[in-house]
């Protein structure tokens, strides 16, 4: 497929952010392009700031971040109303 959806996940690499991460790569198939950027590099904690992440894990796809995360986390529930996974 010649334009995937692209995902970013912003992580520091704690258990909440790691279980973030397997849900979005267990859902999120082929018409995806998932990608973990780690917030311990300060590059990514820059950009992550200039989009306006005040907490990780943080969840973007196509450049927006997804209501997931918010108070209730990243849920598979929260993450098929933003259109991944079947």
């Amino acid at each position: 497929m010649a334009n995937k959806r692209k995902i970013e996940i912003f992580s520091a690499g704690c258990p909440v952010c790691d279980r973030a991460i397997s849900t979005v790569e267990d859902m999120a198939d082929d018409r995806f392009d998932v990608r973990v950027l780690d917030m311990n590099d300060p590059k990514v904690a820059e950009r992550a700031r200039n989009l306006g992440v005040a907490s990780v894990p943080a969840v973007f796809m196509d450049g927006q971040l997804l209501d997931c995360c918010g108070a209730q986390g990243v849920t598979p529930d929260s993450l098929r109303d933003a259109g991944i996974g079947a």
